[in-house]
């Protein structure tokens, strides 16, 4: 995100409720800022999509945060105005498969960090991150969490300014960093952390509030506002510039309490370098390294109350105590269905899977994802066994599986490894038009910007062939003997194959629903096929366990059809022996698989 010199706006005031991420966008648009790109990412995904409604801005979806980052870079050399790098950590890995803590990041790339505890602040702040930025040229890195990112709070709005557009200025000592331009550079980013450090000890955005000096707390962004809750009488020191410490303001607020604690999420960063300075720190060990916290949390590790280091995690619930019980699953109608059901079938198969809904895949009824580590992953993982296996002398079939948009974020230099290494892996793009996960956006595949503007959508079966691909097919997942066909076709191919899906989300404006369907219920015998689909819309009703002839029991399953959840995709009427699925309404006589798709 970078500020550009020479956009007029409206002047639009008052005071509203806004989340910390729409919060954000607003203090970049009332800041000048008019460039800005990212990719959809739980919890960040809000702040381009506010972003992109006000006038007089670019907004992208880039393919990768890689290229987010270079073309805000860009956008700033041109302009020659501030960079603003903004990050949502999702600390109690709400949809994430790690903890992040980006303060870590900003120590290692030796730039300012900045940390809002509300809504007002991460609009207030980002002025000021940009005006440092300017100031003392570099990044300047603004670290939310979840809980900012997604809880509201009131911000009073501004107007936005017309400064000028200053323009590139060609430098290659300074921007073209040969090895002997970086090692005359690297003296002056030390000097200007030593600077940095300096300002922060007189920013506004670090602030002393003295209150009983008998305990004294140093916090930052939701911790400060957790901890405040739970000592509300204690004296804080409350850092918004987070980094570089303000070195001289933690030594005057140490020496003015009696016993100094140190709340932060998740690392003891900041408690490790206190401790550097020679300060002694009493909540050293006390504060839980796992989940989000809360005030209640904090008030019970300061007080000695809690597990030193970890929480035992909570016991899941007792799905017995659940009439029907029935695992997290993918939308009604979901054109990932087939190939997972498909797949599923096929026991002497490695999975390798990656980031998005597909995921869901490694849950009943399909159990048809073996691994997920993270985004583009599965192609390197899938290429990794298949070589290990065939290094050890014996055949096993390998798939990976992997979205339209994670394909396009960092799947298509793993092809390209296949390719190039003569891997031996079946590749599974499950295209559906949207990056699904986080709530439908577009990306390159769709041929739709993130500012609604038509561009051109990548064709992924032309992609695939120019990556060097020979056996390419593109399949409609709706349709299980075809889905079953180019699999069987594509693992007896020597070498690597792709299989490319084309129905969209069930959830975007380009899927249309078609007629529901309903269970004829003196047909349904209860075999229970439909429900190894997975599809969330077929229920049942109950349960019936019958003695067979030779002696072993069965458990029967009857089930129903919600009609506001069914889609129409007719997955379970191909998988219906009675042909006991029909379109609602329609007569007693059951309609042939394959007739009624979308």
């Amino acid at each position: 995100m970078t500020r550009h010199h020479g956009m007029t706006a409206p002047a639009t005031t008052g005071r509203v409720l806004m989340s910390g991420n729409e919060a954000l966008a607003r203090g970049a648009w009332e800041a000048g800022v008019t460039v800005a790109s990212s990719y959809p990412g739980t919890p960040a995904t809000e702040i381009l999509e506010a972003f992109a409604r006000y006038p007089d801005v670019y907004a992208e979806w880039a393919p990768n945060e890689k290229v987010a980052f270079e073309v805000a870079m860009g956008a700033s050399l041109a302009g020659r105005g501030g960079f603003l790098v903004a990050v949502s950590d999702d600390v109690g890995m709400g949809s994430s498969q790690n903890a992040q803590d980006t303060r870590y990041f900003a120590r290692f790339a030796k730039v300012p960090l900045f940390e809002p505890s509300d809504s007002q602040e991460a609009k207030a702040f980002v002025a000021e991150a940009l005006r440092l930025s300017e100031e003392m040229d570099t990044p300047v890195i603004m670290r939310l969490t979840t809980r900012i990112s997604h809880v509201k709070g009131l911000v009073d709005l501004g107007e936005r300014p017309a400064p000028p557009f200053l323009g590139f200025s060609k430098d290659p000592a300074k921007y073209v960093i040969l090895p002997a331009h970086a090692r005359k550079k690297h003296p002056k980013v030390l000097q200007r952390m030593t600077d940095l450090a300096q300002m922060a000890n007189s920013s506004p955005l670090n602030t002393i509030e003295w209150g009983d000096r008998e305990i004294g707390i140093i916090a930052s962004g939701p911790a400060y506002v957790y901890a405040r809750e739970a000592f509300p009488d204690a004296s804080f020191l409350k850092l918004g510039f987070s980094f570089p410490l303000a070195g001289g303001l933690i030594r005057e607020f140490a020496s003015g309490v009696k016993c100094l604690y140190i709340v932060e999420e998740l690392e003891g960063l900041v408690e490790a370098d206190v401790l550097a300075m020679g300060i002694p720190v009493h909540s050293v060990g006390r504060l839980p390294r796992t989940g989000e916290l809360t005030p209640q949390r904090v008030r019970a590790a300061l007080d000695g109350a809690a597990p030193p280091m970890a929480e035992t995690p909570p016991p899941p619930p007792d799905l017995d105590m659940l009439p029907f019980p029935r695992p997290p699953t993918l939308c009604a109608g979901c054109p990932h269905m087939g190939v997972f059901y498909t797949l599923g079938k096929m026991k002497d198969l490695i999975i390798a899977g990656d980031i998005g809904c597909y995921t869901l895949g490694v849950g009943s009824p399909w159990n048809a994802t073996h691994t997920c580590v993270c985004m583009g992953a599965s192609l390197g993982n899938a290429l990794g066994m298949e070589k290990a296996y065939r290094m050890a002398s014996k055949e096993q079939k390998v798939v990976a599986l992997i979205g339209d948009s994670t394909f396009l974020h960092s799947g298509m230099t793993g092809l390209l490894d296949i390719v190039y290494n003569g891997g031996n892996v079946t590749v599974f793009i499950l295209d559906n038009r949207a990056v699904g996960m986080t709530g439908g956006q577009d990306h390159p595949g769709t041929g739709v910007t993130l500012q609604e503007e038509k561009s051109k959508a990548v064709d992924f079966v032309a992609l695939c062939k120019a990556l060097g691909v020979e056996h390419v097919q593109l399949v409609d997942p709706y349709r299980l003997p075809e889905v079953y066909r180019a699999v069987k076709e594509a693992l007896a191919h020597r070498g690597p194959s792709v299989i490319v899906t084309n129905r969209p989300c069930v959830l975007i404006e380009e899927f249309h629903r078609t007629q529901p369907y309903e269970v004829l219920d003196a047909l349904c015998n209860g075999c229970g096929a439909c429900l190894k689909t997975g599809c969330p819309a077929i229920q049942v009703i109950r349960r019936e366990v019958v003695r067979l002839p030779n002696g072993r029991d069965k458990e029967l399953s009857y089930v129903t059809i919600d009609p506001v959840g069914c889609n129409g995709c007719d997955l379970c009427v191909q998988t219906c022996g009675p042909k006991a699925i029909v379109p609602v309404g329609s007569s007693a006589q059951a309609t042939s698989p394959g007739q009624h798709h979308n």
